[in-house]
């Protein structure tokens, strides 16, 4: 009888990570995760500050989009000061640039977008003007669409920073992802999950993504038990909405999926920023093809004119 060869223990892993508190979060857990796989192997966390982390005075989508949380990173794959880099996977660009892989997706936390406040319990109960933060163009066209009496004012800065501003009373309420305050254990600041069929999660939202060197294909069996198949799943069939509508992180779409055995739920939507114009779809699919669930939906959408909103907001964006 053979025994299989047993994989290669790794004597040490590099994980590359931004410095704010939820980057640093994720990487602990990754490198928990690992040290439990590898007990012989040295796993230390490579901390960096990326150019989104330095330019906070600008919206996201005028300054070039999420990639920017995603680039130094990626050169420290590149030079080998790195094994692998841990991200939240929304904000990890549509298509990676060439030499990058994904290895793995981590389980998701919740994807849904949490409403904060002070004084209010649920966005419902906002009164007419008052001001909401966020950074996102997604949140705030749903919101608009839904609630076109609430003033939305640009939130950006780390999970703390944005509560401050809250607490400083700049804001009535703010929206921010419900998997960054759980993760940092300020999920009693949560007043209100807001459901899917409200606002849409941004693709990938909760889930965490292993980025490596495409030429260290050692790297990919030693990572594979960190994928979790039902959220890589859902990851592919969002992106693959994304990607098919030439989805930046600056424009205002969402699209979320879940899994029911062999089958492949996306919910997706694309909307001008006022949220005047805004398109939903649903669509169910295989889990054979998890890509082309998406790419199905991206087509629904398109076949309502999503394209032509999309056209607009890239003539706003030049």
């Amino acid at each position: 009888m053979h025994n299989s060869p047993k994989k290669l223990e790794p004597k040490q892993l590099i994980i590359a990570s931004r410095e704010s508190a939820l980057a640093m979060w994720q990487a602990k857990h990754i490198q928990a995760k690992l040290k439990k796989l590898y007990p012989l192997c040295e796993v230390t966390i490579l901390g960096m500050t990326t150019t989104g982390d330095q330019i906070l005075d600008s919206p996201l989508a005028r300054i070039g989009g999420k990639g920017l949380f995603v680039k130094e990173l990626e050169m420290a794959l590149a030079d080998g000061s790195a094994d692998l880099a841990v991200h939240s996977m929304k904000d990890v660009p549509m298509n990676l640039p060439e030499g990058f892989l994904m290895a793995a997706t981590g389980e998701r936390e919740d994807p849904r977008d949490a409403f904060v406040s002070n004084h209010f319990k649920k966005l419902e109960d906002l009164p007419a003007g008052s001001i909401v933060g966020t950074s996102s163009l997604r949140r705030q066209s749903q919101i608009q669409a839904r609630f076109p009496s609430l003033k939305i004012e640009s939130l950006r800065g780390n999970v703390q920073t944005r509560l401050r501003k809250l607490d400083e009373g700049q804001y009535a309420a703010i929206i921010l992802a419900a998997a960054g305050l759980i993760r940092l254990e300020l999920g009693n600041r949560i007043r209100q999950f807001i459901s899917p069929e409200l606002s849409i999660p941004a693709v990938g939202q909760g889930a965490l993504g292993i980025e490596i060197n495409a030429n260290r294909p050692d790297l990919i069996d030693i990572l594979a038990p960190l994928n979790h198949i039902d959220t890589q799943l859902c990851v592919e069939a969002e992106r693959g909405m994304s990607r098919a509508l030439a989805g930046s992180c600056t424009v205002p779409l969402g699209a979320y999926a879940t899994r029911q055995g062999n089958r492949i739920s996306i919910a997706g939507f694309v909307a001008s920023v006022d949220g005047k114009q805004i398109l939903r779809e649903k669509v169910t699919g295989s889990v054979d093809n998890a890509e082309a669930v998406g790419q199905e939906l991206a087509a629904k959408l398109v076949a309502r004119g999503a394209d032509k909103i999309l056209a607009v907001l890239d003539g706003i964006k030049h």
